[in-house]
């Protein structure tokens, strides 16, 4: 008996825009990408999630942005 696990997980993105402020490795510009990823289980879609990415423009790097609460 022989169990296949077939999954995979698609990622597309829908926007581009300019975002606010600078990278604080090289000073480049900032670029925000809207990500919409699905996963599917047997070619069956299972999960979407749309997420919000951002990227300099010069060094290539993933910039994570970090949130603080203040209350």
């Amino acid at each position: 008996m022989c169990l296949v696990f077939v999954c995979n997980e698609d990622e597309r993105v829908i926007s581009r825009q300019p975002a606010p402020g600078s990278c604080p490795y090289c000073g480049g510009m900032i670029h925000a990408m809207d990500v919409e990823s699905q996963w599917r289980f047997c070619f069956l879609p299972l999960y979407f999630r749309t997420k919000k990415k951002y990227y300099c423009s010069m060094c290539a790097r993933h910039l994570v942005v970090k949130y603080q609460d203040y209350m």
